[in-house]
């Protein structure tokens, strides 16, 4: 993903959305949140979609480390035997 400034906008229909800042283009991601759910999170949704969005990027950058990881050569410690 290039380099911009994201933004997360409540639509006020029960759906959040991450966006590029200053684009028409798609979201990057939806969340959608039920009526029951909105009652029950007493309009705190928009607090919950942010720390289900911040997981999501640290789970994403956690998985493309660990790719980075797997792609470089593993270094075997010297084998003594006696």
């Amino acid at each position: 993903m290039s380099a911009s400034l994201l933004e997360i906008v409540d639509l006020g229909d029960g759906e959040i959305v991450l966006q590029r800042a200053n684009d028409d283009s798609e979201p990057l991601v939806t969340i959608r949140f039920s009526e029951e759910s909105r009652v029950y999170m007493m309009d705190n949704s928009l607090e919950v979609a942010k720390a289900m969005i911040q997981a999501g990027i640290q789970a994403a950058a956690e998985v493309a480390e660990q790719g980075e990881m797997d792609n470089e050569p593993a270094v075997e410690a010297p084998r003594v035997l006696h």
